[in-house]
């Protein structure tokens, strides 16, 4: 990597502080616009948003980049960042990259001549990402479940990075854990595994304590989530619009948890640095 890059980080949570760190560690010049409300590491530079795209070769935007499709993700001010024309014209001529970067796209037709990447899209990316994200949904599961998770009965719907990270260190917790898949390979995979597979059309015919489930579509409706015997916690990882309908689990009696963006609020000294390695990953490509 060259260290003559100076970076700007622009916006963020927690994930953005640590990540901004690390590369002062690295040896990078850092500026960071968006942090009013908290102190820094030393070396971190606070600048307004002008100067630091100024000065700025690379500006690492945040994960998602936006929540409102208007306004850059910033935790730590009261200053809203608009994303316009203008916003998108400061930052020609510069690397950006940002997590979940669509919205932001379709807010200037300025960002088709800028070399802007999407980190959350890169495979190193999500299978790290998957590691905190795991760990979050078991910590949520160990406050929320009256039980313990060793010799539990869980289901996990969905078999991707995130699903497949969770069954394993649910099943090192001793749990008895099932996932529900569509693919026949993935149902193989699962079953080499040590776990129980099941289809997902299956799903409303087991008895579980705890769910948790991966998968960004309507996967558990109330049909669904009557037919479940025993369940008392069901926590939903999934990216927007979410799997699960909530008002009927209210309904039924089952404890469902919407849990999204855990690694930013679980493990974000981790997170940022996932970030970061992804990015030097791209840069170096």
């Amino acid at each position: 990597m060259n260290n003559s890059v100076t970076f700007g980080v622009l916006g963020g949570d927690k994930r953005q502080i640590y990540l901004a760190e690390s590369l002062v560690r690295d040896g990078y010049e850092v500026c960071a616009c968006g942090f009013d409300k908290v102190e820094l590491a030393p070396g971190v530079r606070k600048v307004p948003f002008d100067e630091l795209a100024s000065v700025c070769g690379a500006v690492i935007l945040p994960l998602p980049v936006t929540l409102d499709g208007q306004n850059l993700k910033a935790e730590y001010t009261d200053e809203r960042i608009p994303l316009d024309d203008s916003f998108a014209e400061r930052l020609k001529g510069k690397r950006v990259f940002g997590g979940m970067m669509e919205r932001l796209y379709s807010t200037s037709e300025i960002w088709q001549e800028i070399d802007a990447a999407d980190y959350y899209t890169r495979e190193e990316f999500l299978v790290k990402n998957a590691v905190p994200t795991a760990e979050g949904a078991i910590e949520v599961a160990m406050r929320e479940y009256v039980g313990t998770v060793s010799q539990s009965r869980c289901l996990v719907a969905g078999f991707g990075h995130v699903g497949k990270t969770l069954a394993r260190m649910l099943l090192g917790l001793g749990a008895k854990v099932t996932v529900a898949a569509r693919k026949p390979s993935d149902l193989a995979w699962i079953e080499s595994m040590g776990c129980n597979a099941i289809r997902i059309e299956q799903i409303p015919e087991g008895s579980f304590d705890l769910v948790f489930n991966t998968i960004p579509a309507m996967i558990f409706s109330r049909h669904v989530l009557s037919g479940l015997r025993g369940c008392s916690l069901l926590v939903d990882l999934a990216s927007a619009p979410g799997g699960v309908d909530f008002e009927a689990a209210k309904k039924i009696g089952i404890h469902a948890i919407l849990a999204p963006s855990l690694p930013g609020l679980v493990a974000p000294k981790t997170s940022g640095e996932i970030i970061r390695d992804t990015i030097y990953c791209m840069m170096g490509e």
